[in-house]
Protein backbone atom coordinates (compact mmCIF):
# COMPACT_ATOMS: atom_id res chain seq x y z
CA UNK A 1 0.00 0.00 0.00
CA UNK A 2 1.39 3.88 -1.06
CA UNK A 3 1.02 6.79 0.84
CA UNK A 4 1.56 9.58 -0.68
CA UNK A 5 3.94 12.48 0.94
CA UNK A 6 4.47 15.34 -1.31
CA UNK A 7 5.00 14.76 -5.30
CA UNK A 8 7.15 11.90 -6.48
CA UNK A 9 7.47 10.29 -2.79
CA UNK A 10 5.74 7.04 -1.49
CA UNK A 11 5.65 5.28 1.67
CA UNK A 12 5.02 1.57 1.43
CA UNK A 13 5.69 -1.81 3.18
CA UNK A 14 8.68 -3.79 1.86
CA UNK A 15 8.76 -7.03 0.03
CA UNK A 16 12.00 -8.92 1.55
CA UNK A 17 11.69 -11.10 -1.26
CA UNK A 18 12.70 -8.90 -3.71
CA UNK A 19 16.16 -8.89 -3.25
CA UNK A 20 17.21 -5.77 -5.16
CA UNK A 21 14.59 -4.04 -2.84
CA UNK A 22 16.64 -5.72 0.03
CA UNK A 23 20.08 -4.38 -1.40
CA UNK A 24 19.26 -0.64 -2.23
CA UNK A 25 18.13 -0.55 1.79
CA UNK A 26 21.51 -2.27 2.94
CA UNK A 27 23.06 0.89 0.60
CA UNK A 28 20.71 3.31 2.18
CA UNK A 29 21.81 2.14 6.05
CA UNK A 30 25.48 2.20 4.88
CA UNK A 31 25.21 5.47 3.40
CA UNK A 32 23.26 7.26 6.29
CA UNK A 33 25.22 5.57 9.03
CA UNK A 34 22.63 3.63 10.15
CA UNK A 35 23.04 1.21 13.03
CA UNK A 36 23.56 -2.44 12.74
CA UNK A 37 19.93 -3.07 13.82
CA UNK A 38 18.68 -1.22 11.22
CA UNK A 39 19.88 -3.56 8.34
CA UNK A 40 17.63 -5.70 6.82
CA UNK A 41 20.51 -8.48 7.08
CA UNK A 42 19.40 -8.16 10.73
CA UNK A 43 15.41 -8.56 10.66
CA UNK A 44 16.06 -11.98 8.72
CA UNK A 45 18.34 -12.99 10.91
CA UNK A 46 15.80 -12.68 13.60
CA UNK A 47 13.32 -14.40 11.17
CA UNK A 48 15.17 -17.17 10.51
CA UNK A 49 16.63 -17.72 14.23
CA UNK A 50 13.48 -17.17 16.22
CA UNK A 51 10.52 -16.96 13.96
CA UNK A 52 9.88 -13.40 14.48
CA UNK A 53 8.52 -12.09 10.78
CA UNK A 54 10.46 -9.15 9.26
CA UNK A 55 9.01 -6.36 7.94
CA UNK A 56 9.69 -2.38 7.84
CA UNK A 57 8.65 0.65 5.71
CA UNK A 58 10.58 2.35 3.14
CA UNK A 59 10.22 5.94 1.76
CA UNK A 60 11.20 6.87 -2.05
CA UNK A 61 11.61 8.77 -3.94
CA UNK A 62 11.59 8.66 -7.83
CA UNK A 63 13.35 5.50 -7.02
CA UNK A 64 15.44 6.10 -4.49
CA UNK A 65 15.14 5.10 -1.31
CA UNK A 66 14.86 8.20 1.55
CA UNK A 67 13.14 6.81 4.57
CA UNK A 68 13.37 3.09 6.59
CA UNK A 69 12.04 2.22 9.28
CA UNK A 70 12.93 -1.50 10.20
CA UNK A 71 10.50 -3.95 11.89
CA UNK A 72 10.03 -7.53 13.59
CA UNK A 73 6.60 -8.60 13.72
CA UNK A 74 6.26 -9.97 17.57
CA UNK A 75 3.81 -12.32 18.37
CA UNK A 76 3.99 -14.00 21.52
CA UNK A 77 1.22 -16.03 24.18
CA UNK A 78 2.95 -14.63 26.64
CA UNK A 79 3.92 -10.98 25.88
CA UNK A 80 1.30 -10.03 22.93
CA UNK A 81 1.78 -8.55 19.42
CA UNK A 82 4.11 -5.52 19.04
CA UNK A 83 6.21 -4.17 16.05
CA UNK A 84 9.75 -3.90 17.50
CA UNK A 85 12.18 -1.58 16.07
CA UNK A 86 14.44 -3.50 15.79
CA UNK A 87 14.14 -7.40 17.15
CA UNK A 88 16.60 -8.42 20.02
CA UNK A 89 18.25 -5.03 19.24
CA UNK A 90 19.07 -2.48 21.16
CA UNK A 91 19.00 0.43 18.33
CA UNK A 92 16.35 0.64 15.32
CA UNK A 93 13.92 3.66 15.38
CA UNK A 94 13.30 6.05 11.87
CA UNK A 95 15.70 7.18 9.84
CA UNK A 96 14.72 9.19 7.00
CA UNK A 97 16.75 12.62 4.87
CA UNK A 98 13.16 14.70 5.84
CA UNK A 99 10.95 15.71 8.85
CA UNK A 100 7.36 14.93 6.44
CA UNK A 101 9.11 11.60 5.35
CA UNK A 102 9.59 10.70 8.99
CA UNK A 103 6.38 11.37 9.68
CA UNK A 104 4.85 9.43 7.02
CA UNK A 105 6.54 6.17 7.84
CA UNK A 106 5.48 6.36 11.35
CA UNK A 107 1.60 7.09 9.87
CA UNK A 108 2.25 3.80 7.83
CA UNK A 109 3.67 1.89 10.69
CA UNK A 110 0.90 2.45 13.07
CA UNK A 111 -1.63 1.79 10.10
CA UNK A 112 0.74 -1.84 9.45
CA UNK A 113 0.08 -2.73 13.05
CA UNK A 114 -3.25 -1.70 12.98
CA UNK A 115 -4.36 -4.06 10.09
CA UNK A 116 -2.13 -6.75 11.52
CA UNK A 117 -3.50 -6.75 14.96
CA UNK A 118 -0.82 -5.37 16.73
CA UNK A 119 -1.08 -3.60 20.19
CA UNK A 120 1.73 -1.06 19.54
CA UNK A 121 5.03 -0.52 18.66
CA UNK A 122 8.10 0.35 19.95
CA UNK A 123 11.16 2.51 18.33
CA UNK A 124 14.81 2.37 19.91
CA UNK A 125 16.20 5.49 18.90
CA UNK A 126 15.57 7.37 16.03
CA UNK A 127 12.95 10.36 15.82
CA UNK A 128 10.43 9.75 18.13
CA UNK A 129 7.16 11.05 16.19
CA UNK A 130 4.63 13.62 17.38
CA UNK A 131 2.19 12.13 20.14
CA UNK A 132 4.89 9.19 20.71
CA UNK A 133 5.70 8.11 24.33
CA UNK A 134 9.34 8.90 24.86
CA UNK A 135 11.82 8.49 27.56
CA UNK A 136 15.70 8.42 28.07
CA UNK A 137 15.45 7.69 31.53
CA UNK A 138 15.74 3.67 31.74
CA UNK A 139 18.61 2.47 29.52
CA UNK A 140 22.23 3.91 28.36
CA UNK A 141 24.79 3.04 25.84
CA UNK A 142 28.51 2.57 26.28
CA UNK A 143 31.20 3.55 23.61
CA UNK A 144 34.77 4.60 23.35
CA UNK A 145 37.50 4.79 20.77
CA UNK A 146 39.73 1.45 20.77
CA UNK A 147 43.41 2.42 21.70
CA UNK A 148 46.20 2.62 19.12
CA UNK A 149 48.19 -0.66 20.69
CA UNK A 150 47.85 -3.75 23.03
CA UNK A 151 49.77 -1.94 25.66
CA UNK A 152 47.31 1.31 25.40
CA UNK A 153 44.20 0.02 25.77
CA UNK A 154 45.42 -2.04 28.85
CA UNK A 155 46.38 1.61 30.10
CA UNK A 156 42.82 2.93 29.24
CA UNK A 157 40.65 0.40 31.27
CA UNK A 158 40.64 2.06 34.70
CA UNK A 159 43.20 1.44 37.71
CA UNK A 160 40.99 -1.77 39.53
CA UNK A 161 39.26 -2.86 36.25
CA UNK A 162 42.93 -2.88 35.01
CA UNK A 163 44.08 -5.02 37.82
CA UNK A 164 41.24 -7.51 37.09
CA UNK A 165 42.48 -7.91 34.10
CA UNK A 166 46.07 -8.45 34.74
CA UNK A 167 45.22 -10.95 37.03
CA UNK A 168 43.02 -12.93 34.13
CA UNK A 169 45.72 -12.62 31.94
CA UNK A 170 48.25 -14.06 34.44
CA UNK A 171 46.23 -17.27 34.49
CA UNK A 172 47.32 -17.81 30.55
CA UNK A 173 43.81 -19.10 29.52
CA UNK A 174 44.11 -19.85 26.15
CA UNK A 175 41.93 -18.09 23.48
CA UNK A 176 39.86 -18.69 20.11
CA UNK A 177 38.20 -16.97 17.42
CA UNK A 178 36.15 -18.44 15.46
CA UNK A 179 32.40 -19.03 13.57
CA UNK A 180 32.29 -22.64 13.43
CA UNK A 181 29.94 -25.47 15.23
CA UNK A 182 32.50 -25.74 17.63
CA UNK A 183 33.03 -22.08 18.35
CA UNK A 184 29.20 -21.94 18.48
CA UNK A 185 29.14 -24.99 20.78
CA UNK A 186 31.41 -23.14 23.25
CA UNK A 187 29.46 -20.01 23.33
CA UNK A 188 26.20 -21.36 23.96
CA UNK A 189 27.65 -23.54 27.10
CA UNK A 190 28.86 -20.69 28.56
CA UNK A 191 26.11 -17.91 27.28
CA UNK A 192 23.15 -20.49 28.48
CA UNK A 193 24.62 -21.10 31.86
CA UNK A 194 25.20 -17.41 32.45
CA UNK A 195 21.64 -15.84 31.37
CA UNK A 196 20.24 -19.22 33.59
CA UNK A 197 21.98 -17.61 36.74
CA UNK A 198 20.97 -14.39 36.07
CA UNK A 199 17.34 -15.77 35.72
CA UNK A 200 16.74 -14.57 32.29
CA UNK A 201 14.96 -17.44 29.86
CA UNK A 202 17.73 -18.35 26.51
CA UNK A 203 17.31 -18.23 23.31
CA UNK A 204 17.46 -20.81 20.96
CA UNK A 205 20.53 -22.01 19.77
CA UNK A 206 19.61 -21.52 16.30
CA UNK A 207 18.79 -17.40 16.39
CA UNK A 208 22.98 -17.75 17.19
CA UNK A 209 23.51 -19.96 14.00
CA UNK A 210 21.33 -17.61 12.05
CA UNK A 211 23.09 -14.53 12.49
CA UNK A 212 26.27 -15.92 12.15
CA UNK A 213 24.96 -17.10 8.79
CA UNK A 214 23.32 -13.58 8.13
CA UNK A 215 26.91 -11.80 8.70
CA UNK A 216 28.69 -13.76 7.16
CA UNK A 217 31.76 -11.30 7.04
CA UNK A 218 31.06 -9.07 10.37
CA UNK A 219 30.74 -11.26 13.60
CA UNK A 220 32.66 -14.22 15.30
CA UNK A 221 32.56 -15.52 18.31
CA UNK A 222 35.54 -14.80 20.91
CA UNK A 223 36.06 -17.99 24.12
CA UNK A 224 38.37 -17.85 26.51
CA UNK A 225 39.63 -21.59 27.60
CA UNK A 226 40.66 -23.24 30.45
CA UNK A 227 42.28 -26.41 29.25
CA UNK A 228 39.69 -27.97 27.05
CA UNK A 229 36.32 -26.31 29.21
CA UNK A 230 35.24 -22.98 28.05
CA UNK A 231 35.22 -20.59 30.51
CA UNK A 232 33.45 -17.12 28.58
CA UNK A 233 31.90 -16.54 24.97
CA UNK A 234 31.15 -13.68 23.16
CA UNK A 235 29.39 -13.60 19.86
CA UNK A 236 30.22 -9.85 18.16
CA UNK A 237 29.52 -7.77 15.24
CA UNK A 238 31.54 -5.28 13.65
CA UNK A 239 29.74 -2.31 11.66
CA UNK A 240 30.97 0.91 10.83
CA UNK A 241 33.77 0.86 12.60
CA UNK A 242 32.73 -0.55 15.46
CA UNK A 243 32.76 -3.75 17.51
CA UNK A 244 29.51 -4.97 19.11
CA UNK A 245 30.05 -7.88 22.20
CA UNK A 246 26.34 -8.45 21.70
CA UNK A 247 25.38 -12.02 23.06
CA UNK A 248 28.20 -12.88 25.68
CA UNK A 249 28.78 -14.51 29.12
CA UNK A 250 30.16 -16.87 31.49
CA UNK A 251 30.05 -20.19 33.48
CA UNK A 252 30.40 -19.81 37.36
CA UNK A 253 33.75 -20.66 37.26
CA UNK A 254 34.94 -17.91 35.20
CA UNK A 255 34.66 -15.10 38.06
CA UNK A 256 37.19 -16.33 40.16
CA UNK A 257 39.52 -17.02 36.66
CA UNK A 258 38.64 -13.94 35.89
CA UNK A 259 37.51 -14.71 32.44
CA UNK A 260 35.24 -12.10 31.71
CA UNK A 261 37.81 -9.13 31.90
CA UNK A 262 39.92 -11.15 29.83
CA UNK A 263 37.29 -11.65 27.36
CA UNK A 264 36.59 -8.09 26.92
CA UNK A 265 40.16 -6.81 27.04
CA UNK A 266 41.23 -9.61 24.05
CA UNK A 267 38.05 -8.44 21.85
CA UNK A 268 39.09 -5.04 22.04
CA UNK A 269 42.91 -6.17 20.72
CA UNK A 270 41.32 -8.51 18.41
CA UNK A 271 38.68 -5.96 17.23
CA UNK A 272 41.57 -3.14 16.27
CA UNK A 273 43.47 -5.94 14.53
CA UNK A 274 40.62 -6.50 11.59
CA UNK A 275 40.46 -2.56 11.38
CA UNK A 276 37.78 -1.07 14.31
CA UNK A 277 38.53 1.96 15.65
CA UNK A 278 35.42 2.15 18.38
CA UNK A 279 34.18 -0.79 20.96
CA UNK A 280 30.86 -0.50 21.41
CA UNK A 281 29.68 -2.01 24.62
CA UNK A 282 25.94 -1.95 24.14
CA UNK A 283 23.15 -0.48 26.24
CA UNK A 284 22.60 -1.44 30.17
CA UNK A 285 19.44 -0.64 32.42
CA UNK A 286 20.35 2.44 33.86
CA UNK A 287 22.00 1.83 37.80
CA UNK A 288 22.53 -1.95 37.17
CA UNK A 289 25.27 -4.00 37.72
CA UNK A 290 26.45 -4.44 33.73
CA UNK A 291 25.98 -0.39 33.84
CA UNK A 292 28.39 0.23 37.22
CA UNK A 293 30.85 -2.41 35.45
CA UNK A 294 30.78 -0.58 32.25
CA UNK A 295 31.57 2.70 34.10
CA UNK A 296 34.72 0.56 35.46
CA UNK A 297 36.03 -0.01 32.17
CA UNK A 298 35.90 3.62 31.59
CA UNK A 299 33.10 4.46 29.31
CA UNK A 300 30.63 7.06 29.70
CA UNK A 301 27.36 6.69 30.15
CA UNK A 302 24.95 8.41 26.83
CA UNK A 303 20.83 8.17 27.96
CA UNK A 304 19.24 6.13 24.68
CA UNK A 305 15.83 7.77 23.91
CA UNK A 306 13.06 5.05 23.29
CA UNK A 307 9.52 5.42 21.82
CA UNK A 308 6.45 3.92 21.68
CA UNK A 309 3.26 4.24 19.87
CA UNK A 310 -0.12 2.25 21.74
CA UNK A 311 -3.19 1.44 19.95
CA UNK A 312 -6.53 2.85 21.25
CA UNK A 313 -6.14 1.93 25.36
CA UNK A 314 -3.94 -1.02 24.54
CA UNK A 315 -1.75 -1.63 27.58
CA UNK A 316 1.93 -1.19 26.79
CA UNK A 317 4.24 -4.25 26.29
CA UNK A 318 6.37 -4.94 29.29
CA UNK A 319 9.28 -7.08 29.14
CA UNK A 320 11.61 -5.32 31.49
CA UNK A 321 13.00 -7.98 33.84
CA UNK A 322 14.14 -5.44 36.59
CA UNK A 323 9.95 -5.01 37.39
CA UNK A 324 8.67 -5.96 40.44
CA UNK A 325 6.33 -8.23 38.54
CA UNK A 326 8.85 -10.76 37.30
CA UNK A 327 11.18 -10.80 40.75
CA UNK A 328 9.52 -14.21 42.18
CA UNK A 329 9.58 -16.00 38.32
CA UNK A 330 13.74 -14.76 38.25
CA UNK A 331 14.25 -16.15 41.27
CA UNK A 332 12.57 -19.06 40.35
CA UNK A 333 14.53 -19.29 36.76
CA UNK A 334 17.81 -19.79 38.76
CA UNK A 335 17.17 -22.45 40.52
CA UNK A 336 15.82 -24.62 37.38
CA UNK A 337 18.19 -27.40 36.04
CA UNK A 338 20.15 -26.02 33.19
CA UNK A 339 18.85 -28.54 30.67
CA UNK A 340 15.18 -27.38 31.75
CA UNK A 341 16.00 -23.73 31.26
CA UNK A 342 17.22 -24.11 27.95
CA UNK A 343 14.39 -26.63 26.93
CA UNK A 344 12.15 -23.97 28.17
CA UNK A 345 13.73 -20.80 27.62
CA UNK A 346 13.80 -20.13 24.16
CA UNK A 347 9.89 -20.58 23.28
CA UNK A 348 10.03 -17.81 25.95
CA UNK A 349 12.79 -15.50 24.98
CA UNK A 350 11.26 -15.14 21.43
CA UNK A 351 8.65 -12.88 22.80
CA UNK A 352 11.37 -10.84 24.25
CA UNK A 353 12.30 -9.05 20.88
Amino acid sequence: MNAPVKAGTSVRTVDFRDAGEVRRIENFVREAGASLFHRPAWLLGVETGAGQRAAGIVAERLGTVTGWLPLTEVRSALFGKALVSSGFGVGGGIVAESDDAAQAIALAAQGHAARGGFSGIELRGGPIPQGWDSWSDKHCGFERPLAADDEAELLAIPRKARAEVRKGLGFGHRVTVGRGSGDLAAHYACYSESVRNLGTPVFAKRLFTAMIEAFPDSCDILTVWQGATPLASVLSFYHDGAALPFWGGGVFAARAARANEVMYYELMLHARRQGMTRFDFGRSKTGSGPFAFKKNWGFDPVPLTYGAWTDGGAAKRNIDPTDASYSRKIELWKKLPLPVANTLGPWIARGLA
